[in-house]
């Protein structure tokens, strides 16, 4: 039914920290009406985040093929072309992006080029260096001039998306949507101890010794980084008595920390885990090791120290709330830092990232704007 409210906004998604970002957004969408709401998968990580989708029982409408090559420009490029044509498909009135990832540039760009709004969600995080992350932080500067809703985690972001003209009525500070896709998950795992079985024989196995979570993935920790993180956290487990356990992204800048840490006792390296295990495994940790954006939020909410694997950050509320501390890629700092960690009570959870109810407000102003048919130009 093309043309008609029927469908009014597609959701476009395809990496997992999207997929966990993005699910709040949908389902209160799918809440408020049902057949307002269609979901892209842009195929940029085939699998991952998948399990979530079926877990809320969505199936999206869109499930494309990753663009072939590694190149990161080709992705691009394809992804514009293969989003832009479920577009077309699917003839929104509205199309969602979250954050800055690949598929946040090339979905804003299919949309713009077809006259399409552009709601964006987490907008307005800024390290104020290009290189840091990179290349995120120019994408999400990049889809900020043709968005037309900005919908802000935290004031500081919102703040920063007024320092760049951006329209004060195109801002609204909602709070960040993996607060609720926490609470959600949270709810479920308390509800059904068969979900994220995956952590519980790994939490079994640290035997009562303090667990350190650890992940990495960012692009700008090459392989010489990836050997300073490597060593930092050999040094842990050896000085410290803890039980590492380390989730490996599936990039081949991970090949050092499988030779460094493979077979060492009290590390156990695994595949990348399902949403439910992670959340379960944040839960039991003593202390978390990542350079993860969304898990700095995660752990925030919960109340676990976080060693942020980064010189610079867009979280900076999670450094003022006392559960997050920058170490870089330098084993002694990561080391010192956990320590410190280890030695002192752990934070107190903190909801300076949200409330859990960022997703219905977005889900709100969208709804409202698209049936009041106003003037949805940026």
């Amino acid at each position: 039914m093309k043309g008609s409210f029927f469908v009014s906004v597609l959701i476009v998604a395809g990496t997992r920290p999207e997929i966990i970002k993005l699910l709040p957004v949908a389902l209160a969408m799918r809440e408020r009406r049902g057949d307002a709401m269609r979901f892209c998968h842009s195929g940029q990580h085939a699998e991952m985040g998948r399990d979530l989708l079926d877990a809320a029982g969505i199936l999206p409408e869109e499930a494309l093929d990753r663009p072939a090559g590694n190149d990161i420009g080709r992705l691009l490029s394809g992804m514009i072309t293969t989003i832009g044509a479920a577009i077309d498909r699917q003839d929104p009135k509205a199309v969602v992006v979250q954050g800055d990832t690949a598929t946040t540039l090339a979905a804003s760009l299919a949309a713009y080029h077809r006259h399409i709004p552009i709601a964006h969600v987490e907008a307005g995080l800024r390290s104020g260096n290009l290189a840091r992350p990179w290349p995120e932080e120019g994408y999400r500067r990049m889809v900020t001039p043709i968005t037309r809703w900005h919908f802000a985690p935290t004031e500081a972001a919102a703040t920063a998306l007024r320092c760049e003209n951006v329209a004060e009525g195109a801002i609204e500070t909602v709070g960040n949507t993996v607060i609720d896709a926490l609470h959600w998950a949270c709810a479920r795992l308390d509800a059904d101890s068969a979900l994220g079985t995956a952590a519980g024989s790994l939490i079994e196995g640290a035997q009562g010794r303090p667990i350190v979570l650890a992940t990495v993935h960012r692009r700008e920790a090459d392989e010489t980084a990836m050997r300073r993180i490597a060593a930092g956290l050999l040094s842990l487990v050896e000085s410290e008595g803890v039980q590492l356990i380390l989730p490996l992204h599936p990039r081949s800048e991970s090949a050092p920390l499988r030779e460094r840490l493979g077979g060492v006792p009290r590390v156990t390296l695994t595949d990348p885990l399902d949403y439910f295990a992670f959340v379960r495994l944040m839960r039991a940790a003593r202390l978390i090791v990542s350079d993860s954006g969304g898990i700095q939020e995660e752990a925030t909410a919960l109340g676990r120290p976080v060693l942020v694997l980064r010189d610079v950050t867009e979280r900076r509320e999670a450094i003022a709330a006392g559960s997050a501390r920058l170490v870089g890629y330098d084993a002694e700092a990561l080391l010192a830092g956990a320590r410190w960690e280890l030695s002192r009570p752990m934070p107190t959870p903190s909801t300076v990232f949200g409330d859990g109810r960022a997703a219905g407000r977005i889900a709100d102003r969208i709804l409202n704007d698209i049936s009041g048919d106003l003037n949805l130009a940026p």
